[in-house]
């Protein structure tokens, strides 16, 4: 990063640790890790340190659902009620002209709001919510049914409601539960092998996962905090394995796919949705042709991160850290790389 002491600014902004991969011409271009997994520890950050990665788990639900797409398993257009089983969108005024369909729900369109604070992280004495419950209404992580409040197509709406919908509708086309199903077709074909959805973290061993900090460095409550949403929010991974999805996108669009997606489908991903220049299938989009931009952001207890990539000029970089500022992402350390990186 040009003439930018990350170190000092991680203790100007009290973050303990910091994990980054930049890419350059299609390719990694360098990995930087930076200061500790657990304030008060001698673990220190190195290129297999497992964060949390919040929201960015609705680019990896992207990614899926063109792969899914792309095997005829899914339709972006078609009413997402004809292939869902277990739970379905019911009818009101709103979805008489205009059904619900997968290209609304991952571009936040689907008329669909998240209910006041809704969709905290995990509290072990409520424990795991099924995605019918959380639909459903029934669970104090999403007291009230889901439905749709807009026409659909007509409105902006950024939602993790969307998202536990869409992983509903795999989960009811597979018949399996979605962390397989993303193993399956994204993690072991692209060789994520330290990224993890499924919510109960058992498998991982502590010695690789970040605890969350506060903004003032401390350790956030429980350490670990979870999100029983996977499609949403769930996904703990690395700097590395994230560089490898942003890969595969940037090699789709070059017909080089590693898992079979078609240049096609996948400038769909990173196409304005629903006449809204920023929104893309999963992703955010700014700039035009070469110039395009595509970022991620994830904020969640004890952690931020970012990833931000630019698909034709085939250079990005993902920033993750391991406390949580209290401000937009733009704001804080990450802001200061970010800015660092794109001039």
């Amino acid at each position: 990063m040009k003439n930018m002491n990350i170190e000092e600014r991680m203790k100007h902004y009290k973050v303990p640790g910091l994990s980054m991969v930049l890419i350059e011409n299609g390719q990694i271009s360098g990995t930087e890790n930076y200061g500790l997994l657990e304030v008060s520890s001698n673990r220190k950050v190195n290129e297999n340190s497992i964060f949390s990665a919040c929201s960015i788990s609705k680019f990896l639900t992207g990614m899926l659902a063109l792969k899914l797409i792309e095997e005829g398993l899914l339709d972006l257009d078609e009413n997402v009620n004809d292939r869902l089983v277990t739970w379905k969108v019911s009818e009101n005024e709103f979805t008489q002209n205009k059904k619900v369909t997968l290209r609304n729900l991952l571009s936040h369109q689907a008329g669909i709001k998240d209910p006041k604070g809704s969709f905290f992280e995990l509290v072990s004495d409520i424990g795991i919510p099924s995605m019918f419950e959380l639909l459903e209404g029934k669970t104090p992580y999403c007291k009230v049914p889901i439905e749709v409040q807009y026409e659909p197509g007509s409105e902006f709406h950024y939602s993790d409601a969307g998202y536990c919908l869409i992983q509903q509708l795999i989960e009811d086309v597979m018949k399996k539960p979605f962390y397989q199903v993303v193993s399956e077709f994204i993690f072991k074909p692209l060789g994520m092998e330290n990224s993890y959805l499924n919510t109960t973290m058992v498998e991982i061993s502590k010695k690789e996962i970040s605890c969350g900090h506060n903004k003032n460095g401390e350790w956030v409550d429980g350490k670990y905090p979870i999100y029983p949403y996977p499609a949403a929010s769930g996904l703990w991974t690395t700097s590395l394995d994230l560089a490898a999805l942003i890969l595969e996108l940037m090699n789709a669009l070059k017909g080089a796919s590693k898992i079979g997606i078609s240049n096609r489908i996948a400038k769909e991903m990173i196409t304005p949705q629903g006449g809204k220049s920023w929104t893309g299938l999963g992703v955010f989009l700014e700039g035009f042709q070469k110039e395009l931009e595509i970022t991620s952001l994830g904020w969640g207890v004890g952690f931020q991160c970012m990833l931000v990539a630019y698909p034709y000029a085939e250079k990005g970089a993902v920033i993750m850290t391991n406390a949580e500022l209290g401000v937009h992402q733009l704001q804080g350390i990450i802001g200061e790389i970010y800015k660092s990186f794109i001039s």
